[in-house]
């Protein structure tokens, strides 16, 4: 007979190692996608991806705001500008409201490339989730939208507001 925490403990555990095994297979995925688009120069590293993001996310966004959602440090944040802006994938502008700081946004060929990347990212995952019977996919939709509100909550961020790397299907 198990103790009345032990089940869900259980479930908690295996959901756990459930999304960790899809967040793995979904990196390794993502890291095809963003390979396969490189008939242009493209960024090298899933790190500079990742700050296209959070660009994509929010036009306009303040760089030191861009080296707290990345965990960075400011210089390494700036190398990566360095290097997406030396290929035209982003711009730096100086903030309308201090000439100290600097804001950034995607030029429309980083847009571009990021929408490719999207757009063979979604494929892959539209092939999965419809050979997937309708209650499951059901399940995975709530539960999905469940987790992202978790972690919004766990990062500070509005409920509303995408987590880089999320954007609306069109």
């Amino acid at each position: 007979m198990t103790a009345p925490d032990a089940v869900p403990s259980r479930i908690w555990q295996e959901a756990t190692h459930s999304a960790s095994s899809v967040v793995e297979l979904l990196d390794v995925m993502w890291d095809h996608a963003r390979n396969a688009t490189k008939g242009m120069t493209a960024p090298g590293s899933t790190s500079q991806l990742r700050l296209m993001y959070v660009v994509d996310g929010e036009d306009g966004i303040r760089m030191r705001t861009v080296c707290h959602r990345l965990a960075s440090a400011a210089p390494t944040v700036t190398r990566m500008c360095d290097r997406l802006q030396a290929i035209g994938f982003l711009e730096r502008i100086p903030s309308p409201d201090s000439g100290r700081e600097i804001t950034l946004r995607l030029t429309p060929t980083g847009k571009e490339h990021l929408q490719r990347i999207r757009e063979q990212r979604d494929t892959m995952l539209h092939r999965a989730i419809d050979s997937m019977p309708p209650t499951e996919r059901r399940a995975l939709a709530q539960g999905l939208a469940g987790l992202q509100t978790q972690l919004n909550s766990a990062h500070g961020e509005e409920p509303e507001h995408h987590v880089p790397g999320s954007h609306s299907a069109a």
